[in-house]
């Protein structure tokens, strides 16, 4: 839907007009009424529709033709079904009569050059760029199944091997790759050849917006086909070159920045008809019409979601950890990617370092890695390895926040789709970690990041409380598998009163003596009757379990959750000190097992070493009673030694490239 045309016509002259075809041109046919007029009647040549709004027929004139009742309030529009062949084709004869049958008090006429110009992209959201409906008004763009408006990508991938950075950070396409990730726009202009001669087109974006993307267009067809920028982050207008009457032209756009807390994503691209009465007079606009785009938001993916590929850090001590990975990897049909000692500077967390998502338009998606701005050893390797063809880049810096563990991405997760209370999040929503009292020294996520991820709308973010854990990770107590029946998942939740529950139903059988760590060289051995006759262990986890019942009320009323679809995974913490707040903090007891990495209905969890009774892990035994019935497989990888005397487990030092959701995120309502 373009903007509507206004015209004032005279009894003096002849009035010039130009018309945009199927656009209403409002014709005021009161001001220049002569004095003592009460009606009028209005004739046009063929392919002019006339229709006029409130006023009434009044009795015909000589020759046969209906007059209309004049008023201040009359409104007559004019639309032109098709572009002119000639300038001044068309003819509107606008005919002014008084109170009594007599002559004519006046006569106007309008002379209409009708052109056809259209900015076009896929507002439909097929995938292709087809002409807008008249009634579309594509200067909104909407949501929902039967929303429209058009989607772009940012550019943020590196096709070429000569580029340096992302392929936004030049001013270049980088050949016909490059240009599959930018989205399409079409100018349509019809008209006579002489009309545009003598007028100018110019396409422009406001000028905030203009660093936010960088339009191309072919300056020659063919297999060296050449691009020009036109606008881009220090050109907010582009002239366009006359045209020959009846020709498309085609542009190409790459977003250079997802939303934020200062960008909504909403970009408007405009072109502008301009005239001149004569040459010394500025020009004024005739005609605009606008198109806008979304930039596509960074969509995280649940562990519900197919696994397609796994990362993992390779160094001297963790061979059979990774080798473990590996039979995993393979179990699930994943490609495996291993990150080795030269690249990971020892850094083994790579979970923490990296989220892997993805970005989509119709005509493409896009998996892009978040690199997170924790900066340890791992700090180069999603840009320098992850970060490629068909692979895009995305980080926010911490500005001047200093960057503490809530930040890492063992902090971040998402969960699967859900219904809250009639509101449906078709992408889930993303689960954060935070210091949620107002207390001091408290850790948060930094501003930058949290930014970032509340922008992007479509997977409303929830705050969580995990700064009572000495990592402080989200990871630590929670996590999503799959599941056949109810809403297609469950929740796993860590749980000291379940262990506490399982260790007491063992004494019960006479199990008391059963030792956890017994193959764990060096570390000291518990048995069952240790630890229930430990009152110090038994507060510690008093208070842990009341943090994560917090969070579990916090995750059923946020994610719409009910007991049936939460599952409690037994685990101890302890407190111990933080070095640098001196504050008692939690971690976990044994290997945690909540912290798992999750390949479709293979799970790879910490192995406890809790004790063996009649030859079983006790601990292991319990998880596989409550998983394996989802159609879950439990694989236990010893993580001891290299992730978990280090505060981590095998979610911690994992990561997983997923298939990205079937729903398109344009079709929700945020």
């Amino acid at each position: 839907m373009s903007q509507p045309g206004f015209v004032r016509v005279s009894v003096e002259c002849p009035t010039y007009a130009v018309c945009a075809v199927g656009t209403e041109t409002l014709v005021d046919v009161w001001g220049c009424a002569p004095r003592g007029s009460t009606a009028f009647n209005i004739t046009s040549t063929r392919g002019v529709v006339i229709d006029t709004a409130n006023s009434f027929p009044v009795k015909k004139t000589p020759t046969g033709l209906s007059k209309w009742s004049l008023n201040p309030t009359v409104e007559v529009v004019v639309i032109l079904s098709a572009p002119s062949l000639t300038i001044n084709k068309e003819e509107v004869w606008i005919s002014y009569y008084g109170p009594r049958a007599g002559p004519v008090l006046g006569k106007a006429v309008l002379y209409l050059t009708g052109v056809d110009i259209s900015l076009d992209a896929d507002t439909t959201r097929s995938g292709k760029v087809n002409q807008s409906p008249k009634e579309v008004d594509k200067r909104n763009w909407t949501w929902g199944p039967r929303g429209h408006g058009a989607v772009l990508l940012v550019n943020c991938d590196r096709d070429g091997p000569q580029a340096v950075g992302l392929d936004k950070d030049d001013d270049k396409v980088l050949g016909s790759r490059d240009l599959k990730d930018m989205s399409l726009m079409v100018l349509r202009a019809q008209g006579p050849e002489e009309f545009f001669a003598q007028h100018k087109l110019v396409l422009h974006i406001p000028m905030s917006k203009m660093k936010k993307v960088r339009v191309f267009q072919s300056k020659n067809e063919g297999f060296q086909a050449q691009f020009e920028m036109v606008l881009g982050p220090h050109k907010a207008s582009h002239v366009l070159e006359p045209v020959n009457g009846q020709q498309d032209r085609t542009f190409y756009i790459e977003g250079l920045a997802f939303p934020d807390a200062d960008f909504s994503g909403l970009v408007p691209f405009s072109v502008t008809l301009l005239g001149r009465v004569h040459q010394d007079i500025p020009e004024a606009p005739i005609f605009e019409d606008t198109v806008v785009f979304r930039v596509a938001p960074w969509i995280m993916t649940p562990n519900t979601l197919a696994p397609q590929e796994v990362y993992v850090c390779s160094i001297k001590e963790n061979q059979r950890f990774v080798d473990s990975v590996t039979a995993l990897a393979k179990k699930a049909k994943c490609k495996l990617t291993i990150c080795p000692e030269e690249v990971n500077d020892l850094d083994v967390w790579i979970q923490d370092e990296m989220e892997v998502g993805y970005i989509q338009a119709p005509h493409k998606t896009l998996p892009v890695v978040f690199d997170s701005p924790r900066d340890g050893g791992l700090k180069d390797f999603p840009f320098k390895y992850v970060l490629g063809p068909d692979f895009g880049y995305v980080t926010r810096n911490s500005g001047s926040e200093w960057v503490d563990g809530l930040t890492s991405f063992g902090n971040l997760e998402v969960s699967p789709p859900v219904s809250v209370r009639g509101k449906e999040y078709p992408l889930g929503r993303v689960l954060v970690g935070s210091n949620i009292f107002p207390r001091t020294g408290g850790r948060e996520i930094v501003k930058p990041v949290w930014d970032f991820l509340y922008a992007q709308r479509v997977q409303a973010p929830i705050k969580l409380f995990s700064d009572w854990l000495l990592v402080g990770h989200v990871d630590e107590f929670l996590s999503f598998v799959r599941a056949r029946k109810g809403k297609g998942f469950r929740l796993l939740l860590a749980s000291p009163v379940a262990c506490f529950q399982l260790f007491r139903e063992k004494q019960l059988e006479g199990h008391g003596a059963a030792m956890m760590f017994e193959q764990i060289e060096g570390k000291e051995k518990k048995t069952i009757d240790d630890i229930l006759s430990d009152q110090t262990l038994s507060a510690h986890n008093r208070y842990v379990q009341s943090c994560i019942d917090w969070n579990r009320e916090i995750l059923k009323r946020d994610l719409g959750l009910v007991e049936q679809d939460i599952i409690d995974l037994p685990q101890l913490f302890q407190l111990t000190e933080n070095n640098s707040s001196k504050k008692c903090k939690a971690e976990a007891f044994f290997p945690d097992m909540v912290n798992m990495v999750v390949l479709g209905k293979y799970l790879g969890i910490p192995k406890p070493f809790g004790p063996v009774i009649n030859g079983r892990c006790c601990l292991e035994e319990k998880v596989r009673s409550l998983l394996e019935p989802l159609g879950l497989n439990c694989t236990f990888i010893d993580d001891f030694s290299t992730y978990h005397k280090r505060k981590g487990d095998v979610h911690c030092g994992t990561n997983v490239r997923r298939k990205p959701f079937s729903f398109k995120w344009w079709n929700m309502v945020p």
